[in-house]
This record gives C-alpha cells, sequence and structure tokens, in this order.
C-alpha cells in the first residue's frame, strides 16, 4: 500500500511539535534548577545572524500549519509571533497542534499532485507539486527549526538527547 500524505504530514508533524513541547519543559526546568531567567534561553541564538529560540518555535509552528494548510486547502490559523516566554511559546506550540486536529485527512490525501505555490523569501514564490512540498520543503524546513531549537537547548547546558528528540513525549 502506498503511504498517503495524511500519513506522511500530520502525525509527524503532531509528534514532533509534542517533542518541542516537551524540549520546553526541560528547558525552563533547566533555568529554575540553575536559577536563571529563563528568558536568556528564550533570546539565545546559536549565531549572531540566526534567530533566537522564541522565532525557531514560531516558525516550526508556522512550517506545519502552513504546510498542512497549503496542501489541504484550509486556511490555517494566524498567530502574531509576539510569544516571549516558555509559557506562551507552549501554548503557541498547543494551538498549533489542536488546529492540525482539525484537519480532516482527506483533505491531504490526493493532493500529491496539486500545485502548491509558496512564498520563498520576501518578494518570490515558488510552485511545486504536492508530494515534493511536502518531502524537499515543508518537511525539511520544520524538522531544521526544531533541530534548531534543540541545538540552542543543547547548547546551553539543557539535558536533551536523541531519546528526546525522537520520542520525548511519547
Amino acid at each position: 500500500m502506498a503511504i498517503s500524505m495524511s500519513s506522511a504530514s500530520l502525525p509527524i508533524f503532531r509528534t514532533m511539535l509534542g517533542n518541542l513541547s516537551h524540549f520546553l519543559d526541560k528547558g525552563l526546568a533547566h533555568a529554575q534548577a540553575r536559577k536563571f531567567d529563563p528568558q536568556v534561553l528564550v533570546n539565545y541564538r546559536l549565531a549572531p545572524d540566526m534567530l533566537p529560540f522564541n522565532r525557531q518555535i514560531q516558525i516550526a509552528c508556522d512550517a506545519a500549519k502552513n504546510g498542512v494548510a497549503r496542501l489541504s486547502g484550509v486556511e490555517a490559523p494566524k498567530f502574531e509571533d509576539n510569544e516571549t516566554t516558555f509559557e506562551e511559546l507552549r501554548a503557541r506550540i498547543a494551538r498549533t497542534v489542536a488546529w492540525l486536529e482539525t484537519v480532516p485527512a482527506a483533505r491531504l490525501d490526493g493532493s500529491e499532485d496539486k500545485d502548491i505555490t509558496f512564498p520563498v523569501g520576501r518578494d518570490a514564490t515558488r510552485t511545486m507539486k504536492g508530494e515534493a512540498y511536502l518531502k524537499h520543503w515543508a518537511l525539511p524546513n520544520f524538522f531544521f527549526h526544531v533541530t534548531t531549537a534543540y541545538a540552542i537547548l543543547r547548547h546551553n547546558g539543557v539535558e536533551l538527547g536523541k531519546s528526546d528528540y525522537l520520542i520525548g513525549a511519547q
């Protein structure tokens, strides 16, 4: 049996967003145990030209919801990108997962050959077929930001390991 677009997207986004929330729990616990302001982690970036931790979380959520929206033809909710605390970031992840759970699998299935046009950069767009978009743009972009959030926390001493990344929330 062929893999479906819904099974290649919805459970992956939901699971990894759950793991991302788990990273937040461990990051906050780390800051509290070591008695430093968690805002240090929220604003941390790995390099001067990289986005900070909170933006990594925001973009990971956007990548999941916008990817599913484009493939399904369902309008994604708009979030303000104003989260500045661990609690607010956790709530954004929860809102994203809750929205993903409202998208019927049938809306995604069969979108393999659908033309998906999406923004790249500030003034350009790109068009790909649905399957290529999911495999080569939506999922890689999502994983990039989840991985970068993980790396920021690891770099700052948060005790995260491969098992947290793969199955932390389960």
